[in-house]
């Protein structure tokens, strides 16, 4: 390949035969990735023949926009690999897989941002004037790409203490609502509302009082942790039924929702039971605006609003009550009427101690 009597070649020879400046050989030939063969009686490096390839893999790795020391491993991976001949190559490409899966990790990111900025500011250009403004501060208090610790933290201070780690996933999961990859203004609108809807003080505008519902102290945490794990399936069974447009009415999914409560309060599934437990989740704390933030963001925007729990559990509260009213009408009962004495006693309260009841409303 090369007109030396050795098979050599010049530093300025290897570049010109790789299409690169002879500074970018010794670059890379000073960070140990393209190894000399010798030095001239002058000092000057020599190449191998072999080194062509391998510059050419160095750029084709640079140009992916790996960084050298992603390089260094891969190179090494494969020199490993040539010297272990056959039984070296097992493992084969296993630096090169990891650091191209990182890197697309990296650009998915970095395109998230792009098209989240995008959104951003189409959403301020879009808006009138007098409001842009306000619509900075907004969404300019959440970062590109969106996170959802501000979510999480709201929900862990929410939820019962020493609940356990599984069933505090289990929802967050559910009740946290990942950003779109490529949102629009309107869904970045109701990101940035949401962000700034959870992390205002504790007790501040809609819902009032504590962050945390007196029943989690008052049931446990383990307790606590079968409420939920009830719910959840309930509130799947409902979501189901709203995508299909059903309206509200008895079922498996108020079964399981009215089953959920009675289970994690030893109490029986009654009509009595049905009663009280309604009349206490109607006074029970609501973040509606919460839920409603959350169906805009994970909803195509001009679609059908995607179920949240929230809305499942609405949806239920209203079959549940739907079901009383039915009832009181076939036994002449006044619809949403109070339980005498006797009837409390016989339905244990869904809620120890006379707290609120446990529901992510």
């Amino acid at each position: 390949m090369f007109s030396s009597y050795d098979g050599l070649c010049t530093i300025g020879e290897l570049a010109e035969h790789a299409g690169v400046s002879v500074k970018t050989v010794r670059f890379y030939s000073d960070r140990g990735l393209l190894p000399e063969a010798s030095r001239s009686a002058g000092g000057h490096r020599r190449y191998a023949p072999d080194a062509v390839d391998r510059l050419a893999m160095i750029r084709s790795l640079r140009g992916l926009d790996l960084p050298v020391p992603e390089v260094r491993r891969i190179l090494d991976e494969q020199d490993g690999r040539d010297g272990a001949g056959a039984e070296g190559s097992g493992g084969a490409g296993g630096a090169l897989e990891d650091a191209v899966a990182g890197r697309l990790r990296a650009v998915g990111s970095e395109l998230a941002a792009l098209r989240w900025r995008e959104a951003a500011l189409r959403l301020v250009q879009e808006c009138p004037p007098a409001e842009r403004p306000g619509r900075l501060r907004l969404v300019g208090a959440v970062a590109a790409p969106p996170s959802t610790a501000s979510l999480a933290r709201f929900w862990r201070a929410w939820l019962p203490a020493r609940m356990p780690a599984r069933s505090v996933s289990a929802f967050l999961e559910a009740a946290v609502p990942h950003p779109p990859d490529d949102p629009r203004p309107a869904q970045v609108l109701a990101f940035a509302r949401l962000h700034a809807f959870v992390t205002r003080p504790c007790g501040g505008g809609e819902g009032g009082g504590s962050c945390q519902p007196r029943a989690h102290g008052v049931a446990g945490a383990r307790a606590s942790a079968v409420l939920y794990a009830g719910l959840a399936e309930a509130y799947d069974l409902a979501g189901g039924e709203q995508r299909r447009g059903a309206a509200p009415a008895a079922g498996e999914a108020l079964d399981g929702f009215v089953d959920a409560y009675a289970s994690t309060y030893g109490a029986h599934d009654t009509p009595a039971f049905r009663r009280l437990l309604a009349g206490r989740l109607a006074t029970d704390p609501r973040i509606d605006r919460y839920w409603d933030l959350t169906a805009e963001v994970i909803s195509a925007p001009g679609g059908r609003p995607e179920p949240t729990p929230g809305s499942a559990h609405d949806w239920l509260l209203t079959a549940l009550d739907a079901e009383l009213e039915e009832v009181g009408a076939d036994h002449g009962d006044t619809p949403g009427g109070s339980t005498g004495a006797g009837r409390d006693s016989a339905a244990p309260s869904p809620v120890p101690g006379g707290g609120r009841a446990v529901s992510p409303r």
